[in-house]
């Protein structure tokens, strides 16, 4: 897809939504906030589209639950926060989603099961199914068992490489900024909201700067890294800001919302999982 005008046509939609959208300062889960992204998730599907959604928050729940006011620093931390916080996410998600009458599936993936020619079968066939069954697969990494080694690192290029997995049409990147800027707008009152990029320049990742919230891991960085990774793969990708009332059904009709990453004419079947570039 070259331009926003498509995306009505997208038949494959995956929809990533960052640890500042579904969960508050605090650290603990922000309802408000995901029931709006699932209501709009679910009438996507009503509407006759094929709907993935990659969401992050597990670790940033399990330390509100667990108490914790600060992001934990070492692996074994970070595991035990996702273990306790993986099952209140989804208990969340499958909850709202069944009032709408959508059913759910967890998948947990590492970088191996990307990146191993079996695994990335076996994954792409698993995800193939569910979509079959009418099922919505609700994506996280497996961060309880991943270590560095297995690692994708953020949830920005899991997206990226699950829209490549599956051939989704368009990746749907949901976060607390309203798109790529000419510079950090939360620095620099001069900044302009690009609306359009048609290829990802130097002059385009020259823009990126700073990382994440004190809770996420991305930043504009990696995002730009999912934008190269799906317009690699055939599909096309917007940056919008996930608060935005509607967000999802402006995105899909064709408004000016956010930053349109223009996909790429030919498609790439596997893209590289790099992990050095997401530690």
């Amino acid at each position: 897809m070259r331009s926003r005008q498509e995306l009505a046509q997208a038949r494959r939609i995956v929809v990533k939504v960052g640890t500042s959208t579904v969960t508050h300062s605090t650290g603990k889960l922000n309802l408000e906030q995901i029931e709006k992204i699932v209501r709009q998730l679910a009438d996507l599907a009503n509407r006759g589209h094929e709907v993935l959604l990659v969401t992050s928050g597990a670790v940033g729940a399990g330390m509100g639950r667990l108490g914790l006011q600060q992001k934990p620093q070492t692996i074994p931390e970070k595991q035990a926060c996702a273990a306790v916080g993986q099952g209140l996410l989804l208990h969340m998600y499958e909850k709202m989603f069944a009032e709408y009458g959508q059913i759910v599936a967890q998948v947990l993936l590492t970088r191996d099961d990307l990146a191993i020619e079996n695994r990335h079968i076996n994954a792409a066939n698993a995800l193939e199914a569910l979509l079959r069954s009418g099922a919505i697969p609700i994506i996280n990494e497996n961060d309880t068992v991943a270590v560095d080694e297995i690692r994708v690192g953020d949830n920005d290029t899991l997206s990226a490489l699950v829209a490549s997995l599956v051939h989704s049409d368009v990746l749907v990147l949901l976060t607390d900024i309203d798109g790529l800027y000419t510079a950090n707008p939360r620095q620099d009152p001069e900044a302009q909201l690009i609306t359009y990029v048609d290829e990802i320049t130097p002059d385009i990742t020259a823009m990126a700067a700073g990382a994440g919230s004190k809770l996420g891991t991305g930043g504009m960085t990696t995002k730009l890294q999912a934008a190269s990774i799906a317009a690699d793969a055939g599909a096309a990708m917007v940056i919008a800001r996930s608060s935005l009332p509607n967000v999802l059904r402006k995105i899909m009709a064709g408004e000016p919302v956010g930053t349109f990453f223009a996909a790429k004419a030919s498609r790439k079947t596997t893209p590289e999982v790099n992990a050095e570039a997401n530690a």
